[in-house]
């Protein structure tokens, strides 16, 4: 990985905190930030089966309130994790999709996918993300949805990025509170959530709300508390 920056891509990206692999290029990317812990995003691979599998039945509890099912009458099967990850790369070649893997301190921590990426006159998507619980509460996940955010935004070439969430999931709305990313709605039976339609609540931020960044919105908001 080199050491440029953010402000080696297109001008008006931010010039610090977050360490870009390839400059310039939206996928397949590498990002780092923070020092304690150290996050790192990068594509999933078939080598991050082991940790993989690991994590989801070491969290099976944690997870499964939050985790998208096959509603009744869907042909979708179970897939293996090297054919998910086919799809996701494939997906991803296509431009619909960034699969990232989060890495904390160079270890398996979750995911933080950009999904449904529509171009046009939309340039927009919506950003779903998960976590090993051993490494909640750390910041990890508002540090790698912010990263992610930036990174659509100043190299993705998109202009509005939304999360829609579960009104009990107080974890992943803490992550919207602290990144200053407004709720614009609420989409009742919304996802097939761990065997339910279940309602959302939608968020969304657009590059005009977040000129220098989310994430330099982030580490500010940060000392602020301190």
């Amino acid at each position: 990985m080199s050491d440029a920056r953010p402000g080696d891509a297109p001008r008006g990206a931010p010039r610090e905190r977050m360490v870009v692999g390839v400059p310039g290029r939206a996928w397949p990317n590498e990002l780092i930030s923070g020092t304690d812990p150290v996050v790192r995003l990068r594509p999933i691979v078939s080598s991050d089966a082991r940790a993989w599998r690991a994590a989801r039945r070491r969290n099976a509890l944690w997870l499964g309130p939050w985790d998208a099912t096959a509603p009744p009458g869907s042909d979708a099967r179970p897939t293996s994790f090297r054919t998910l990850v086919k799809r996701l790369r494939k997906a991803a070649r296509h431009g619909t999709t960034y699969p990232f893997v989060v890495e904390v301190d160079g270890v398996f921590a979750g995911q933080v996918s950009v999904n449904n990426i529509v171009r046009g006159s939309a340039q927009f998507a919506s950003v779903g993300y998960w976590i090993d619980q051993q490494f909640a509460g750390r910041g990890v996940i508002p540090r790698a949805v912010a990263m992610v955010i930036d990174h659509c935004f100043f190299l993705g070439g998109l202009h509005r990025i939304e999360i829609c969430i579960r009104p009990e999931n107080t974890n992943s709305l803490r992550v919207v509170e602290k990144l200053g990313i407004r709720e614009i709605g609420y989409a009742p039976y919304f996802l097939h959530i761990d065997g339910q339609w279940r309602d959302h609540r939608i968020f969304a931020v657009t590059r005009e709300e977040a000129p220098r960044g989310v994430l330099i919105r982030l580490d500010e908001s940060a000392r602020g508390d301190s």
